[in-house]
């Protein structure tokens, strides 16, 4: 990805800071870290949304319990008000669990397939799916083998790249085969996709995620398998040609519904119609707790308002905590905020988000003018004694990705340590006792600090 240069012709417009100003703003961060690493409910927090509530996909009745959790939260942070924004979700159901295997002339032993439908995908009806595999290991094999395909389940054998040291360049670069392999092979008439998992894991959870339709193809049943039995699969494909796949789903899309956005406000002592936004979101796939995604994102947003009061710092500019509705599979609440705070002509500092789990902290990823980067960049050194040094890297959250395009504000991302993360993204490892409390908590100090700072000299 491209980097943030920070070329000459901008130190002009750094702040000038005197070295008293600077002691201030340690001596801020000092005692933030202090209250956060001591007195912090984020743990605890997240213990509640996820044991007590658990999986809470949007449509679904954890939805709802969720987002009244989530009100309450807020209010016992100490925030000025809570409310709930309304939005229409859609209303995926995965229905009963879903079954493959290989059928073989060999008639040896072959334990059941573990797959997972991807989110938004067609059942298979009832009786199934029966048919050979293909095998390819990219969209470019796909079109080589493209008179292949009719009356085939496509296999996509797409390795996770291991070479990137930030995994989610790996994501970046393999979930185009999650999104849009259904349609891809759909346009050769194959019947159904599976999809080796976005995850560099040593197991054989099969992770799930959200994937689209081309309205140009027919919708076909689309499932994750998990990367043990990826490698059975496609070992088994080179030497038992006769082999076919038995598949069956029984997941469903049925008619949006109501969830909420649940939005709490700080006041600005200052300037009250100028907004900074810090959020999570809420909502998680339906086969796991979501407790690093996104459980953990949206308890640090909430702790940062927590230790704002507890430590007395009143910000100049109205904080927002916002708990996001439907990230997963749609966006929408992320859509309904960015678009109610365009159409209200609100002025927005910064927007910063938590999606990329509660693992040890690193740094920011960000997207706004050089100018403003700058500034950010010369922050470094305040945040060096917590661990936190990467601040270069171009990014933001998709949920404030949505502000950032109505609004053009600045977004930016917490950067934990990615390592661990694609073991349990989507999948039913991502449970509460996946979560480290110190590492959460850290994470949560970051980004009251950067909030602190950004309130300062944005």
């Amino acid at each position: 990805m491209r980097k943030y240069l920070l070329p000459i012709m901008f130190a002009c417009a750094l702040p000038v800071t005197t070295m008293a100003q600077q002691q201030s703003d340690s001596l801020v961060l000092r005692q933030l870290a202090d209250e956060v690493l001591t007195h912090s409910t984020a743990y605890e927090n997240l213990r509640v949304l996820t044991k007590t509530i658990g999986a809470r996909l949007a449509g679904s009745p954890q939805m709802v319990k969720a987002e009244k959790w989530g009100f309450e939260a807020l209010k016992a942070a100490g925030a000025d008000t809570v409310y709930y924004q309304e939005c229409m979700v859609p209303h995926w159901v995965r229905g009963a669990k879903e079954e493959a295997r290989i059928i073989s002339r060999l008639r040896d032993f072959v334990p059941p397939l573990n797959v997972l439908a991807l989110g938004n995908s067609v059942g298979s009806g009832p009786k199934g799916i029966t048919a050979p595999v293909l095998e390819v290991a990219s969209f470019e094999d796909l079109e080589a083998k493209k008179d292949q395909v009719k009356g085939k389940i496509v296999f996509y054998n797409y390795h996770f790249a291991p070479t990137h040291i930030k995994t989610f360049h790996s994501y970046r670069d393999a979930y185009i085969y999650r999104s849009h392999g259904a349609s891809r092979a759909a346009k050769y008439g194959a019947l159904a996709v599976i999809v080796r998992s976005m995850s560099h894991g040593a197991n054989n959870f099969p992770h799930t995620g959200a994937m689209a339709y081309d309205s140009a193809f027919p919708k076909i049943p689309a499932v994750a398998i998990g990367l043990q039995d990826a490698d059975r699969l496609s070992k088994r494909l080179e030497t038992d040609k006769s082999m076919q796949v038995f598949l069956r789903t029984n997941c469903q899309m049925l008619q949006d519904t109501i969830g909420h956005n649940v939005v709490a406000e700080l006041r600005g002592s200052k300037y009250q119609d100028q907004f900074i936004t810090v959020g999570g979101h809420l909502d998680s796939w339906d086969v796991c707790e979501g407790a690093h995604d996104d459980g953990a994102g949206c308890v640090q947003s909430i702790e940062v308002l927590r230790a704002f009061k507890a430590r007395g710092i009143k910000p100049l500019r109205t904080l927002r905590v916002v708990l996001f509705a439907n990230e997963e599979n749609g966006t929408r609440g992320a859509r309904k905020y960015a678009a109610l705070a365009k159409a209200r002509g609100e002025k927005h500092i910064m927007a910063l988000e938590s999606d990329a789990g509660g693992f040890t902290p690193r740094g920011f990823s960000s997207t706004m003018p050089a100018d403003k980067h700058a500034i950010m960049v010369s922050w470094k050194p305040l945040f060096l004694p917590y661990g936190l040094y990467d601040f270069e890297e171009e990014g933001g959250g998709t949920d404030v990705g949505m502000l950032h395009a109505a609004t053009g504000a600045p977004m930016v991302e917490l950067s934990p340590d990615s390592q661990r993360y694609f073991d349990i993204h989507h999948a039913a490892s991502d449970v509460f006792e996946a979560v480290n409390k110190r590492e959460l908590e850290l994470g949560a100090f970051g980004m009251a600090g950067l909030i602190y700072m950004a309130d300062l000299y944005f």
